[in-house]
């Protein structure tokens, strides 16, 4: 009687819910039965979406290995991990298990070379993956960079590797205009330069490696979340979240709207000794200029030029692009093929849109037309008419072996997949 209760339970158990352990390398594995979700997303036609994890927590970005195998960063720990490899280990479509590991909180993850990278609010982790793909020690990460600052705010690391075996990692600005303590006004030559708002090279293979270790890449970059290596180009491209508070600061030069519509979100393409003019500077996307900023003797209308890097593409203020990717697949039309996707984290108050992933176009190297929206609707909300919570929040993106483009979400935790449907290009 006992074994057969004991059986009936075990099954009940399995068809429930899921099963959990943890192994001997300090990694907790999760399975469960689930299916795809319905996807409300907003997509080009010949386009579909389906919600492959849920509610996974505050996730980041997200890189695919070859063998199908899906890593993704977590900003906030979640039963003491800060990276889940999930599994689609039934092949139907959904990410049925799930195994945590790293004791650290970040952003940026990608797969190189046979590692697996993975940046903490300070520095860089790399992982070790055998034939199959899969982590060797996951308990015992090689550090590759340490020491980076973090200040609390806007302090994600996102990363990225080039095929010298080169590693570019992002430090954002904790002072949205390098201006002085109680005072709008900047501090002359803005000193925070030399740690924070740029790019920094470092070497992929070097265990322990700082500041003093480093190539200073790029500079002028407030918060650059998004960062993507460029194969068709070879060159670095990264986002920029712009500055704020304009009107706040100086009522004299910038109205509440000017403040909704300024300065505008962007996209550079970066080489060694690039300087985009953080906090020197602003881009306005209506003038399509440099403007003088206001910490360092601007009014809004003087302009600068020669001196900083001009932005390749523009975006509305403050739709907070989180990440970026370069599209190589073969599934998507002709159209996307190396054009560039931008997750947008944020919303323009001034358009009453946002929580978007936008399409540029690119050719021979170049945007080659305006962005467009490509997936909508993450908000499940009327933002001009908003009732009830926004529902996700577009933050990484990740290409599929077979062409599929994955988004992940910061709100409620979900994982999306977009595919298209062969054969109506």
């Amino acid at each position: 009687m006992y074994g057969k209760i004991r059986a009936a339970s075990l099954a009940a158990i399995t068809i429930a819910v899921c099963l959990c352990s943890c192994n001997n390398n300090g990694t907790s594995t999760e399975t469960k039965n689930v299916s795809t979700l319905k996807s409300d997303l907003k997509l080009p036609a010949g386009f579909s979406s389906s919600i492959v994890a849920d509610s996974l927590g505050h996730l980041r970005h997200i890189t695919i290995n070859t063998n199908g195998d899906v890593y993704v960063s977590l900003s906030s720990l979640k039963n003491g991990k800060g990276v889940y490899l999930l599994k689609d280990t039934d092949k139907d479509g959904s990410l049925d298990s799930k195994t945590g590991f790293a004791d650290y909180p970040g952003t940026g993850i990608t797969i190189k070379n046979g590692y697996l990278y993975s940046a903490s609010n300070t520095g860089v982790y790399r992982y070790q993956l055998n034939e199959k793909g899969e982590i060797i020690a996951a308990d015992k990460p090689e550090l590759i960079v340490h020491g980076l600052v973090d200040k609390g705010r806007d302090n994600s690391k996102s990363i990225a590797i080039d095929d010298q075996n080169n590693l570019y990692v992002t430090v954002g600005s904790y002072n949205d205009a390098c201006a002085e303590e109680n005072s709008p006004k900047g501090i002359p030559g803005c000193p925070l330069l030399d740690s924070v708002g740029g790019i920094w090279k470092f070497k992929a293979d070097k265990p322990n490696q700082t500041y003093g270790d480093a190539v200073h890449y790029a500079k002028g970059l407030k918060n650059s979340v998004g960062i993507a290596w460029n194969n068709a180009t070879n060159s670095l491209f990264a986002t920029q979240h712009g500055r704020g508070a304009l009107d706040v600061k100086f009522p004299k030069y910038y109205t509440p709207q000017q403040n909704e519509q300024l300065p505008a979100e962007t996209i550079y393409e970066l080489h060694e000794g690039s300087d985009a003019g953080w906090p020197f500077i602003y881009y306005d996307p209506f003038q399509k200029k440099q403007i003088l900023a206001p910490e360092y003797g601007g009014d809004g209308k003087i302009t600068v030029s020669g001196k900083y890097q001009d932005p390749v593409v523009a975006f509305p203020a403050h739709l907070a692009p989180d990440d970026l990717l370069f599209y190589t697949g073969n599934m998507f039309p002709d159209k996307y093929k190396n054009g560039a996707f931008v997750a947008f984290h944020g919303q323009s108050a001034n358009l009453k849109q946002g929580y978007l992933v936008a399409f540029v176009p690119f050719k021979n190297g170049k945007p080659s037309g305006d962005w467009e929206i490509f997936a909508d609707n993450f908000a499940g909300v009327d933002l001009k008419h908003p009732e009830g919570a926004i529902q996700h929040r577009p933050t990484g993106l990740a290409q599929g072996a077979d062409g599929s483009l994955y988004v992940t979400d910061d709100l409620k935790g979900d994982i999306f997949r977009i595919t298209y449907r062969q054969g109506k290009k």
